[in-house]
């Protein structure tokens, strides 16, 4: 069964999309995204998506490993085509959107951008499924306990009862898309095969996470002494 009865069909999604590349953003599907839009070519950018019936954008992350230069830095192969749900036009000229993750791709080529904003050719075929309502298969106990410790140890506050009373897929893609972690680590979660996966990943992610801080402050109490 499909998410949302007004979703288009895989066929009917367009394959030329405009991208926007920024690190640490992830969008992931059923997720949304709030975007403050202020670059010139950017606002082109919305502009011209607000004017197609897909309002579609796809939000992908720079490989800092290959760079290329500052204005077009190398992609990540893996991006979230994401709807743009409700935009504002602010006084002093910027857009305040919020996208609403649809469906992975992947890039098949960069082609000619336009007023500045890039553009690539993209393929859905791998991900059919993020369309589809799946059931979700893992460890939320390990999830809520590692989440505990490690916000305590970010100094994070949280209300525990919203957090329990969650669903299980949206707990995963809320924790994946806010929680301050690395590009690469962001882009793994991304890349994980299905929702249940990123559940696991997420859990182990934040208990490596919460062991590096563990050992930074053991040697700052070390130095300390």
């Amino acid at each position: 069964m499909k998410r949302n009865s007004l979703d288009p069909e895989i066929a009917d999604l367009p394959i030329n999309i405009p991208i926007f590349p920024l690190d640490g953003a992830l969008l992931l599907p059923t997720g949304r995204l709030p975007l403050n839009i202020f670059e010139p070519r950017y606002l082109s950018m919305i502009s011209d998506a607000l004017s197609t019936p897909h309002r579609l954008i796809g939000m992908i992350q720079s490989n800092s490993g290959v760079t290329q230069d500052e204005m077009s830095p190398l992609l990540y192969s893996v991006g979230c085509a994401g709807r743009i749900s409700s935009f504002e036009e602010t006084t002093d000229g910027r857009y305040l959107i919020s996208l609403d993750g649809m469906i992975r791709f992947n890039i098949d080529e960069e082609i000619e951008g336009k007023s500045g904003y890039r553009q690539c050719r993209v393929s859905y075929d791998e991900y059919v499924d993020d369309l589809l309502v799946k059931d979700v298969y893992f460890d939320r106990t390990r999830l809520i306990k590692v989440l505990k410790r490690y916000f305590q140890m970010k100094g994070f506050s949280a209300d525990w009862n919203s957090i329990e009373a969650c669903a299980d897929e949206k707990l995963i893609t809320t924790l994946s898309m806010i929680c301050p972690l690395a590009v690469a680590e962001k882009q793994m979660l991304l890349e994980a095969k299905d929702v249940s996966s990123r559940g696991d990943l997420i859990s182990a992610i934040l208990e490596m996470e919460c062991e590096m801080t563990a050992s930074d402050m053991q040697k700052k109490g070390h130095v300390k002494h």
